[in-house]
């Protein structure tokens, strides 16, 4: 065989396909309106370019310390503090090239061959392939939309064996934007601690949260949980700095370690420059993130109203992040024949829900700014209200 075997069970991204078509349309001259992006349009702040600039003009420009720079490490301890009522020392953190990065080092660092991972499904497109690329075995926890796509106690204990070694836990959810409650997550830490049972709790979408709810880490929920929970997070959606590639874990010291071990031998440090631009988002007052986050909730608002008017699409409710998760099974189409029918004959375009496992659905983003989600949702109403003349 001319390819690692361990690639044969490794899926191509369909966010990334339907991306790329789109870029290909968009480069032959069509107007087209974007509902797949996974990042927020807004700029960088201005304050973090500088500190890059500066970095770069002062020549800080070689070889950092493999898990980030200390400077940076305390700004992320005192984040975690702060947000999240979390005690790290830098010890205990890794810095890494985007939480995509930090997630998949605590993957392979912890899961042998043939462990089991326990996703709630819908899930982020990644995360079980990260799974198959570690040679373990991803064990999916069907939710639903009755239940607001969160698993229960009873779901978890189900899926729970021998080989379960670790649970992943991305709340506020991609795709679906679900937040889980604190008395939701005792639940699911007490099992955990009774079962030895590892937590990546992929926390990335913290500051996007709306309707007065709150993020609850569950590592700060005892001792006990915290020693098995690998808390993810990054600057990518709450400084809008997804390019810049910076990410970091928080766990316990010898989880730390060998990350660190892995880390220096596959990318080393992330980005001296990147880091330093870090420094100046998390030494600033969380100006940026509310205001991203009002805006966000306008737009949420303006496309349920929308939604509410296209049959044959039912929508749920985001609580966080800055996406739609919707039901297109009445239209009796498969979510990527959907996606892609939709791209070819109006130009808009979504990510189908069978890459998050959910092929009864698709994913819009709302990462774009009003006018286009008004061009894109009347692109949409018409499309479907041409399907039902068909149907």
């Amino acid at each position: 065989m001319r390819l690692a075997g361990r690639l044969a069970k490794v899926n191509p991204s369909s966010t990334l396909a339907i991306t790329a078509k789109a870029k290909k349309l968009k480069s032959e001259g069509k107007d087209i309106i974007n509902l797949a992006a996974g990042e927020p349009d807004f700029d960088t702040p201005d304050f973090i370019k500088e500190e890059a600039v500066n970095a770069i003009r002062s020549g800080f420009t070689k070889y950092t310390p493999t898990t980030g720079i200390p400077e940076l490490k305390k700004l992320i301890c005192e984040k975690f503090k702060r947000d999240n009522s979390l005690d790290y020392t830098p010890s205990e953190i890794v810095v890494s090239c985007g939480a995509k990065h930090s997630i998949f080092n605590a993957l392979l660092v912890l899961v042998d061959r043939k462990d089991e991972v326990l996703i709630p499904s819908p899930y982020w497109v990644s995360y079980p392939e990260m799974v198959n690329l570690c040679e373990g075995r991803a064990r999916f926890i069907e939710t639903s939309y009755e239940n607001n796509f969160k698993m229960t106690v009873k779901d978890l204990e189900k899926h729970i064996n021998s080989k379960t070694k670790l649970l992943i836990l991305n709340s506020p959810s991609n795709p679906t934007g679900c937040v889980y409650s604190l008395d939701e997550l005792c639940q699911i830490a007490e099992i955990c601690v009774k079962k030895n049972i590892f937590v990546i709790s992929d926390e990335i979408y913290e500051k996007l949260i709306y309707d007065g709810l709150r993020h609850i880490s569950i590592a700060s929920l005892s001792n006990q949980i915290k020693e098995l929970t690998i808390t993810v997070n990054g600057l990518s959606k709450s400084y809008s700095m997804t390019g810049w590639r910076i990410g970091y874990l928080a766990a316990s010291v010898d989880i730390v370690e060998a990350i660190s071990k892995l880390q220096d031998h596959s990318t080393s440090n992330p980005t001296s420059i990147s880091q330093k631009a870090a420094c100046a988002a998390l030494s600033a007052p969380d100006d940026f993130s509310r205001k991203i986050c009002q805006e966000f909730q306008k737009r949420r608002d303006y496309c349920v109203l929308r939604l509410k008017d296209i049959q044959k699409i039912n929508y749920f409710l985001p609580q966080g992040a800055f996406y739609i998760f919707c039901d297109i099974s009445k239209t009796g189409i498969d979510s990527l024949t959907f996606a892609n029918r939709l791209l070819d004959e109006t130009y808009v375009s979504l990510i189908p829900g069978c890459g998050f496992g959910s092929d009864d659905y698709v994913r819009i983003s709302f990462a774009t700014d009003l006018r286009q989600l008004e061009k894109g949702m009347d692109r949409i109403g018409e499309w479907v209200k041409q399907l039902q003349k068909k149907y």
